[in-house]
């Protein structure tokens, strides 16, 4: 059901009553499939709903200088156009990596939702805050860090991320990229990606057959990336007594 990787989402890192987890599971969705590299908004598109991702990946790109630029892979889980409640002009595509499933919900219907239940609010825009972070990490990670790191940064990532939605297990995980994907992700050519991959592979610190990985040895490959899971889980500098703040 579409709304259930979202209520696993943000349960994940936030709390939600019995009375919000059924005002989700009411909304009225729109369920797509998708193949690999269909759009599901283009730049300059003005949306006007929300996408949650249900199955497989999505990615956000941008044609610059005739290069293709991914600046974020989304999970199941995740609302890649959220911001699209207050900025409705997309400045990028939003596009199906691998095939995937969507489900869209009108921006009408989400607004009655939230004002109806303030604290769903609170959960979203914890939400928009951790992908801020994940993309601020992405911008240090491609300004500050070598081949090697760079791609383990982003395999450790995509892990935590898919651990949190019950999507990795042990480290292994199904991923649909090409290294073609990496190179547009990492800011680096096909050649390169391949090549850093297979250092990975040699080391033995990771497995990719086919579509699935395994991190091997995921303290050393989190040592080489310098890769603190904080920022994805939305962790705070709270005692482990506190509480995130509520409201509503």
């Amino acid at each position: 059901m579409p709304h259930q990787k979202l209520i696993e989402r943000l349960l994940a890192v936030s709390r939600l009553s019995n009375g919000e987890q059924k005002a989700l599971v009411g909304l009225p969705y729109a369920v797509r499939n998708l193949a690999d590299g269909d759009i599901v908004v283009h730049q300059g598109d003005r949306a006007s709903c929300c996408t949650v991702l249900m199955t497989g990946f999505l990615s956000r790109q941008r044609v610059i200088s005739d290069r293709n630029q991914i600046s974020a892979f989304y999970v199941p889980g995740d609302i890649p156009d959220l911001h699209g409640l207050h900025v409705p002009t997309m400045d990028h595509d939003l596009c199906s990596t691998g095939p995937s499933t969507i489900a869209t919900v009108s921006h009408v219907v989400l607004r009655q939702v939230l004002e109806d239940f303030p604290a769903l609010g609170y959960a979203l825009w914890g939400e928009t805050v951790i992908q801020a972070a994940i993309y601020r990490n992405w911008v240090e990670n491609l300004g500050a860090r070598a081949a090697l790191p760079r791609v383990a940064h982003l395999l450790c990532e995509l892990a935590t991320r898919l651990q949190q939605v019950g999507l990795a297990t042990g480290g292994r995980m199904n991923l649909p990229f090409t290294q073609a994907d990496f190179a547009d992700a990492c800011g680096l050519s096909t050649v390169h990606v391949n090549r850093t991959i297979q250092e990975l592979r040699r080391r033995r610190l990771i497995d990719w057959q086919s579509q699935t990985l395994e991190l091997l040895e995921r303290a050393e490959l989190e040592s080489i990336a310098e890769f603190n899971p904080d920022y994805v889980l939305g962790r705070s500098k709270l005692a482990p007594d506190q509480s995130p703040l509520r409201l509503g």
